[in-house]
């Protein structure tokens, strides 16, 4: 027997028509790209939006065709969004920190039609641009005042084409399921791979990501949405934001300490969420100005684990809560939230703060689990480690035209390619990716709870860890670190601070002092490239046990 309840379908669109409907003069304030501080409102973004679809339609764009968007968190970037779409067509985020042949590789493979494109980037586009026979335009996101001569061919001007229009535009009636978002994995092995989002994935994933102990918005919050909507939707804030009406603030292409700062004062942010690079950069603005966060209730931390003194730093100091958040591109991302539970909210700060090192516990809509190497479930005893399974109704089930094949198990599980404990509350940490864990004697050692504890010492800037080979241990860890501006140290002081906070076979046989840490394009650190520098490395217990 089926339930008697109306078919109104889960399409992106209603989220806009929500926010404009019953939330119309709030604000979508954005540090523009050409500089000066632009306000708008849901209605407005709701009205221009249609406007962008309209101008799509009379470009050729139909139902199913893929538009690009290569932009900062902006006003403008949103209207390309919800209007692109809303008529049906696929928005694909184009992240402009990819190596060129990345992007050709990504352009072509998505099929791509036309590109909207910042100021920022528009130079990137012109020397790649003959090798992308499937564009037929080029949307530069600016007015006439500020349009470039720009080489690209077909450039049109974003003002122009949107003003141009006058947002008669009825929205697509697609099917739930249909295509509507698409996002390239990073890519760290092989060719990146397309997460084909739907309507139905995104709406479910906002939803749930607005439960009170997710980033639990609400219509008088105000967000500052520092990660970037080209990297993973933005952990989809500009859905769940405007979903219930809270006030957003975007930070175009300013992420320095001091430009967030401002931001997150003049316009009395409540809520904000960065990686944890971000974070550094504010606190040592802080630090250097004696500023304060009065109004900033609580920051969400995700991307890469958040070392302890980072969490302590922000609670102890600023009196602001932390959420420790992970997920992935392929979970629309997001996938766990560190909110406290109820019988916790009585404990002492510091072993508050014990639960809120880890990633978090499963948002609803996300199940997890952790196996070994066969397969088979471990405990969440919170000592296990294995490998993090998951499954959901806004996690991948392929990658676009089917590249790496049958990415499930014959369960419907996801290998997320994390290795992790879960604990008995549910709370999960990621101990490492699967590629990086260290194996030594038989043993993993996590190499991510060494490097949070090293970044910890008040001379460390950044650390990362690898394993080198062992003749006798097979591999053990090596401490690379880089050193805050005008700071010395040496080995010795930085393996005494560590003594004692880790097991004792965890700790590193040698740290090497290096200038800078590289990182990929979503600002992760690139283990890959820092064992091909030390490849050739010897430990100094090596020559010792040989």
């Amino acid at each position: 027997m089926k339930g008697l309840m109306q078919n109104w379908p889960l399409r992106v669109s209603s989220i806009i028509d929500h926010a404009a409907r019953f939330h119309g003069e709030r604000e979508v304030v954005t540090r523009s790209v050409e500089g000066p501080i632009v306000r708008t409102t849901y209605k407005a973004i709701h009205l221009r939006a249609r406007k962008v679809a309209q101008a799509l339609t009379r470009l050729g764009i139909k139902e199913g065709d893929v538009v690009a968007t290569m932009a900062w968190n902006t006003g403008r970037h949103m209207e390309a969004w919800y209007g692109i779409m809303g008529m049906g067509a696929v928005c694909h985020t184009l992240n402009p920190r990819l190596f060129a042949e990345q992007l050709v590789y990504i352009v072509n493979h998505a099929d791509d039609k036309v590109i909207f494109v910042d100021l920022t980037f528009v130079p990137i586009l012109e020397a790649i641009q003959d090798k992308l026979p499937n564009v037929k335009a080029y949307v530069v996101m600016t007015d006439r005042a500020h349009m470039p001569a720009t080489k690209l061919k077909g450039a049109l001007c974003f003002e122009e084409i949107v003003e141009a229009e006058n947002g008669e535009f009825k929205w697509a009636e697609v099917d739930e399921n249909a295509a509507c978002g698409l996002c390239y994995t990073s890519g760290t092995t092989g060719n990146p791979k397309g997460v084909l989002y739907s309507h139905r994935s995104n709406v479910l994933h906002s939803m749930a990501a607005n439960m009170g102990d997710a980033l639990g918005l609400k219509s008088s919050d105000t967000i500052l949405p520092v990660v970037p909507m080209f990297h993973a939707n933005a952990w989809g804030i500009a859905f769940a934001a405007p979903a219930v009406g809270a006030k957003i603030v975007m930070p175009g292409a300013n992420m320095d300490g001091q430009s967030i700062y401002e931001l997150l004062d003049k316009e009395q942010v409540t809520v904000t969420a960065a990686v944890p690079t971000v974070w550094l950069m504010l606190l040592q603005y802080l630090e250097k100005t004696g500023a304060m966060l009065p109004k900033l209730d609580r920051v969400v931390i995700g991307g890469s684990a958040a070392p302890r003194s980072m969490i302590e730093i922000f609670e102890k100091k600023y009196d602001v809560k932390v959420f420790h958040a992970w997920g992935m591109t392929e979970m629309s991302p997001m996938g766990t939230l560190g909110a406290l539970k109820g019988d916790m909210a009585d404990l002492p700060l510091e072993k508050q703060i014990d639960v809120k090192v880890k990633q978090g516990r499963a948002i609803y809509t996300v199940e997890m689990k952790i196996t070994d190497d066969d397969g088979k479930e471990l405990p969440s005893d919170g000592k296990a480690f294995g490998h993090l399974m998951v499954r959901g109704p806004a996690i991948a089930g392929a990658y676009l035209k089917g590249e790496g094949g049958n990415i499930l198990d014959k369960d419907g599980w996801f290998d997320t390619g994390d290795v992790a404990t879960i604990d008995e509350s549910g709370y999960m940490q990621i101990t490492d990716r699967a590629k990086d864990v260290i194996k030594s004697g038989g043993e993993w050692i996590s190499s991510i709870e060494i490097e949070n504890l090293a970044v910890g010492h008040p001379k460390v800037a950044e650390a990362a860890v690898i394993g080198i080979a062992h003749p006798k241990w097979d591999e053990r860890p090596l401490l690379i670190v880089v050193l805050k501006e005008g700071q010395s140290a040496t080995k010795e002081e930085i393996l005494h601070y560590m003594d004692g906070k880790i097991a004792k076979w965890w700790m590193p046989d040698d740290v090497a002092f290096i200038d800078e840490i590289p990182h990929t394009a979503t600002g992760k650190i690139q283990k890959l490239a820092l064992r091909e520098k030390f490849k050739s490395y010897k430990l100094p217990t090596a020559t010792a046990a040989e």
